[in-house]
C-alpha cells in the first residue's frame, strides 16, 4: 500500500503537467512573408502569448497562398495585405470579422546608378514605363503575394505586359529572397518598406522611387469562417483579432523599430 501511494505521489506532477499541455490553446496564423521576415512577429507574438496563454504558429506565405490556406481550413486566422483579394475572400464566405490592422508602403529599389531614371519621378506608373523602356532587369516576386498583386496592378496601369519583356524575371519566392536576387543581378524590384528596412544584403541597391499614394500598403486581419470549417478555433482566433486591433496591440505594432525607424503604423479603426 505504501509503495502504491508513493508511486501515485511521484506520478501526480507528470499527470498534471500533461493535463496543462493538453489544455494549452493554440492557433495557426497564415500571414505574409513581409510580416514574418521583417521581424514583427518575433517582437509581437511573445507579448500576445504572455497576456493570453494562446500560442501562435505562423505559416508565412504570399498573401494569395495564405488566402488559399484559409479556404482549405488549414489556418484559424489570416493577416494579409491585398484588399481586393481580402474582400473577395469575405464575400465568398470564407472569412469573417475582417478588420484593418496596420499599414506601411511599397517602394521601388534598384541600383544606385539608376539607369532607368526612376529617381526623377514620384509617379509609380511612370516609373514602371521607364523600367520597360530600359535595359536594366526587374525581379518580380511572382508568387501571388500582396506585393506581387500590387506590382501587377502597376504594370496594368502602365499599359504594359511585363511577361513580354526580356528584362522581366520572376523569383517565385518571398520578399527576402527576391531582394537577394535583385542585389545579385543589379536589378530593380518592388518591395514593402518593412522588409527593406530589415534587409541586410543590400549591396548596390537603394530606394529609387517612393511617396506615390498608390504605394500605400494596408494590412487586414480576419477569422477563417467556422461555418465553413467547424474545426477553426474561433474563440482563440477572435482573442488574437481583438488584441491586435486593441490599443495595446496597436501600441506594440508602433513600438517595433529597426535602427530607430518604424516599420508598420497602427491602422485599426475604433
Amino acid at each position: 500500500m505504501a509503495n502504491l501511494v508513493r508511486r501515485l505521489i511521484l506520478t501526480l506532477p507528470l499527470l498534471l503537467l500533461g493535463a496543462v499541455a493538453y489544455a494549452e490553446e493554440s492557433i495557426v496564423l497564415a500571414s505574409t512573408t513581409s510580416t514574418d521576415q521583417s521581424g514583427l512577429f518575433g517582437f509581437m507574438l511573445p507579448k500576445f502569448e504572455a497576456k493570453t496563454g494562446i500560442k501562435v504558429k505562423v505559416v508565412a506565405l504570399g498573401t494569395g497562398q495564405a488566402l488559399d490556406t484559409g479556404r482549405r481550413g488549414d489556418a484559424d486566422v489570416l493577416l494579409v495585405h491585398d484588399r481586393p483579394a481580402e474582400d473577395k475572400f469575405v464575400a465568398e464566405g470564407f472569412g469573417v470579422e475582417r478588420r484593418d490592422v496596420m499599414y506601411n508602403d511599397f517602394i521601388v529599389v534598384g541600383p544606385k546608378a539608376d539607369p532607368a531614371r526612376l529617381k526623377q519621378t514620384k509617379d509609380v506608373v511612370e516609373g514602371f514605363k521607364r523600367l520597360a523602356a530600359g535595359t536594366a532587369p526587374f525581379v518580380s516576386r511572382g508568387d501571388k503575394s500582396g506585393t506581387n498583386a500590387a506590382e501587377l496592378r502597376f504594370w496594368k496601369d502602365a499599359g504594359i505586359d511585363p511577361k513580354g519583356w526580356s528584362g522581366y524575371k520572376e523569383a517565385g519566392s518571398g520578399m527576402g529572397p527576391t531582394l537577394n536576387m535583385s542585389a545579385a543581378m543589379g536589378a530593380y524590384t518592388l518591395a514593402d518598406r518593412g522588409t527593406w528596412l530589415s534587409f541586410k544584403n543590400r549591396q548596390d541597391l537603394e530606394i529609387v522611387l517612393e511617396g506615390d499614394k498608390r504605394l500605400f500598403n494596408p494590412y487586414g486581419v480576419m477569422l477563417v469562417n467556422p461555418a465553413k470549417h467547424p474545426h477553426v478555433k474561433s474563440a482563440a482566433g477572435m482573442k488574437f483579432i481583438e488584441w491586435i486591433t486593441s490599443p495595446e496591440g496597436q501600441a506594440v505594432i508602433a513600438d517595433y523599430k529597426i535602427n530607430g525607424e518604424q516599420l508598420f503604423f497602427p491602422g485599426a479603426k475604433p
